[in-house]
């Protein structure tokens, strides 16, 4: 049964409708993948003499911790990124197979996940530089071999918790409080923390209540999933209170308010585009890594250019560069009425004006750090309307990626969203007003700078009638090619 599965799986693969497109993700992939196992097998050998050498005190300890947030950064980056198998399974329920083995084998691919197995690249090193330092080999056993159960049962609550936010976010905000109040010095949660995994040393034998934990939280995942494992849950409709939102004040725009209040209906019932927004505004707060000196890295003056765009371009980058991928549930009816592709996309471009400028705003608490630091965010922001703004429209032409709006999964991007049009069109967004920013800074003087970046921005406004009609043109020229693409399961 397991051979037969992992054909499927393999079928599955080689079948898809983006065969060439999965193809170039799964290498970039297995580079990324490798990076990261890189970093942590460096951070578990010298983890130990990093903290001995700057004094902090004993490495088990300081690791032990900040271990809290350690798994719950885990989970976060697990919630957000790592994909689930389950709606695998929808094929499979029309077949004479038992629920047992198809919910089994769904689990057990989540349990050789790279989220799971990629925590032992720092662990172990750091477990074996534990024993030649003299540290009790019978602890250091049990003390691994109960974090590592920990990071299990992360995969475990994972898929129980997939798609439901209100228990995700009260989790994250939580611990973020927490977090803030151990920076200030108010409360410091790790004082009753750190001393279970303190215990997982000086008691080996705890590990097998870890371990114990989670038998039981893949048992209720099992028997949640194989109760559930019926066609009539994925069919039946939800029922709820309908409310009436009219937006009347937008009618006197005319098609452009037509299509204005349908993004804004769109992003507040829909889960995927309530994420984008939320994750918008956290591309605000992106600046503190280059304003405050925390990466030393990021201390270069032309660096202030590439936090301006971030935090003022959050939903820029979150929202627009979706665009039309947001309407595929419908695009093929929005494309047999008589609607013109130039109010379609001025519509989009005045909602992400109106989000750049607000989120401008917002950002004004930079002033703090200086007006230098938020000059910066402002001439991001004109740079991101008159020229960004321009980018992820002509950009979205090329991203023909249907979007599930019902789900949060792929928030991040898409497979299919890879391809060489959109990343040459990246540069612009990124690599260029870095550059025009560091031929005044470096030429003339850091204020002459910043008027560069400006005036490329104000020059792309000014051109905005004659590079919407192109854009337009090449929405026309992709306009069936993307219809196709809205029909084809991946």
């Amino acid at each position: 049964m397991l051979k037969h599965f992992l054909t499927l799986e393999w079928k599955s693969f080689f079948r898809s409708a983006s065969f060439k497109a999965n193809l170039a993700i799964k290498i970039f992939m297995v580079f990324g993948a490798l990076y990261f196992m890189a970093v942590f097998l460096g951070l578990g050998i010298g983890a130990f003499y990093i903290i001995k050498k700057q004094g902090w005190g004993d490495p088990l300890l300081i690791v032990n911790q900040f271990m809290i947030y350690y798994l719950v950064g885990d989970l976060y980056i697990r919630y957000m990124l790592q994909k689930m198998p389950i709606t695998n399974i929808k094929p499979l329920l029309y077949l004479p197979m038992s629920k047992s083995k198809v919910v089994g084998y769904s689990l057990g691919k989540t349990v050789v996940s790279f989220f799971n197995w990629s925590h032992a690249f720092f662990f172990v090193p750091f477990s074996i530089v534990l024993l030649k330092e003299g540290y009790d080999p019978m602890g250091v056993i049990g003390w691994h071999l109960g974090i590592m159960a920990l990071f299990f049962c992360n995969n475990f609550i994972n898929v129980l918790v997939n798609n439901k936010d209100n228990v995700f976010y009260a989790l994250l905000g939580l611990f973020s409080v927490l977090g803030i109040c151990q920076y200030y010095e108010l409360f410091n949660i790790t004082h009753y923390t750190s001393p279970f995994f303190e215990t997982l040393y000086a008691l080996p034998w705890m590990a097998f209540l870890t371990w114990g934990l989670l038998m039981a939280i893949i048992t209720w995942a099992f028997a949640y999933f194989k109760k559930h494992m019926y066609l009539d849950a994925g069919l039946a409709g939800k029922k709820s209170t309908a409310k009436t939102e009219d937006y009347a004040w937008l009618n006197r725009f005319g098609n452009l308010g037509t299509f204005l209040k349908n993004d804004i209906k769109l992003i507040r019932r829909n889960k995927r585009s309530r994420t984008s927004v939320i994750m918008s505004f956290f591309f605000i707060f992106y600046g503190l890594f280059f304003f405050t000196g925390a990466v030393e890295v990021y201390d270069g003056p032309v660096w202030k250019i590439f936090a301006g765009i971030f935090i003022s371009g959050g939903f820029l980058f979150s929202f627009g560069q979706f665009v039309p991928s947001w309407d595929s549930s419908y695009y093929p009816l929005m494309m047999s009425q008589n609607i013109r592709y130039r109010e379609y996309l001025s519509s989009k471009w005045y909602l992400i004006t109106i989000a750049t400028i607000f989120s401008t705003i917002l950002a004004s608490f930079y002033i703090y750090f200086g007006w230098d630091a938020y000059l910066a965010v402002l001439v991001g922001a004109i740079y991101n309307i008159g020229v960004n703004s321009y980018l992820v429209l002509w950009g979205g032409a090329y991203i023909k990626t249907p979007i599930d709006l019902t789900s949060n999964k792929k928030a991040f991007g898409d497979k299919q969203a890879f391809n060489t049009k959109t990343l040459m069109l990246t540069l612009p967004k990124l690599i260029l007003p870095l550059g025009v920013y560091a031929l005044g800074h470096y030429l003339i003087s850091p204020t002459t700078g910043y008027i560069f970046v400006g005036m490329a921005g104000v020059i792309g406004f000014a051109f905005k009638n004659k590079v919407f009609s192109m854009i337009e043109g090449i929405y026309k020229k992709e306009k069936y090619k993307t219809l196709a693409a809205y029909k084809q399961k991946a």
